[in-house]
């Protein structure tokens, strides 16, 4: 029997807090087609509260915690409203919202490995009227995996290519790639920073919440000896499965480093330009020496330093945003959480174990029903 209605939203909120992505999903058999999609921003008070929580452990207690969580969660409701609103979709048309949330901390190691992402799903659904699935990432940690990162799966359908090799590259706060190997075989991790640092490093000098086409970073000199400090960090020796996030890799990270406060602003952010760069091409020179293609998609696409500096590192590899793929860059995250949403509605998968580490395939997320309409 065909499933009706075909359509589900997609929402997250990436690691530097710099709006709600939320994309409208249709479904023809399993494959996603994006219809309508949109950034909806973050009231600036809320985005310093998330930004000061997600780096300092200290910042919260459970009370807070619990209004971060429901205004968090009102944030999200509002962006599936408007998306609603501007696409001309009534509520009841959609299948399910997939919310990812906000990820406050990220630790999928240790004695109690967890992960926690924030927006709380019943907000969502009681205001919208649509079911709502949420908390995508825990299920996977449960089993053993990282808990992240979830969008290869997505990548794979979207992205691959028989017979070839390719690397779906996503630059948000964190970098992280999909391996797509020529005998289909899928693999990914996250690298390292690619916006976060840059992100956070702009808005403390510049007042400005991202470094626009990186003027900023071309202002200045890449800083040889602060480079070798930054990447000599232990996580980007560590081997795959692997993930990070806000909480390894912000400001009190980069200020531990002494010649932080020596130089410049301007030589601090080229060499965080350069140290996303350089984390991402030699992790892709190591796991897919023989990539063809490179298919950027995030907010990083964007930034035409940073581009133009991968495709020189990555030389003779292609590098290209995915939209000359038919693949929109900036909701292709989105629109993966559509699709999650869909698989758990369907009983099915959402992670790769070969990706996150998982002990098996495990359907993620937790289901929170619209409120129910008397007659």
């Amino acid at each position: 029997m065909a499933e009706a209605p075909s359509l589900y939203i997609g929402l997250i909120s990436g690691t530097s807090a710099d709006g709600i992505d939320a994309a409208l999903v249709r479904f023809e058999q399993d494959r996603p087609e994006l219809v309508a999609a949109l950034v909806h921003p973050w009231p600036a008070e809320l985005r310093a509260r998330i930004l000061a929580v997600a780096q300092d452990e200290t910042r919260l207690d459970l009370d807070a915690y619990g209004r971060l969580d429901v205004a968090i969660g009102q944030c999200f409701a509002d962006a599936t409203l408007r998306l609603l609103a501007d696409s001309g979709t009534p509520a009841s048309a959609v299948r399910a919202v997939g919310s990812h949330g906000q990820t406050l901390r990220h630790r999928p190691q240790g004695e109690h490995p967890f992960t926690l992402q924030v927006g709380d799903p019943a907000v969502i659904a009681e205001r919208c009227g649509i079911d709502v699935v949420a908390d995508f990432r825990r299920a996977d940690v449960a089993a053993g995996g990282q808990g992240a990162p979830l969008l290869p799966a997505v990548h794979a359908m979207l992205l691959g290519a028989a017979g070839r090799t390719r690397v779906v590259l996503n630059l948000g706060g964190i970098a992280n790639i999909t391996v797509l190997r020529a005998d289909g075989h899928v693999f990914g991790f996250d690298t390292g920073p690619a916006n976060g640092l840059m992100d956070a490093w702009c808005l403390r000098h510049r007042g400005t919440a991202y470094d626009r086409d990186g003027a900023f970073a071309l202002s200045g000199t890449v800083d040889a000896p602060l480079l070798a400090a930054l990447l000599a960090d232990p996580y980007f020796a560590l081997p795959a499965p692997k993930s990070t996030g806000r909480e390894h890799f912000h400001l009190a990270w980069l200020d531990r480093h002494a010649r932080v406060a020596e130089l410049p602003p301007a030589e601090v952010q080229a060499t965080l330009l350069e140290l996303s760069a350089r984390s991402v091409a030699e992790a892709i020179a190591r796991h897919a020496p023989d990539v063809i293609e490179v298919l950027a998609c995030g907010g990083g696409v964007h930034n035409g330093a940073l581009m133009r500096r991968l495709a020189a590192l990555l030389d003779p590899a292609r590098v290209r945003s995915t939209a000359e793929e038919g693949v929109d860059p900036d909701y292709l995250e989105a629109t993966a959480f559509a699709w999650l949403a869909r698989q758990r509605l369907l009983g099915r998968p959402g992670n790769l174990p070969a990706v996150t580490g998982a002990r098996g395939p495990r359907v993620l997320g937790a289901v929170y029903p619209a409120p129910l309409r008397m007659a």
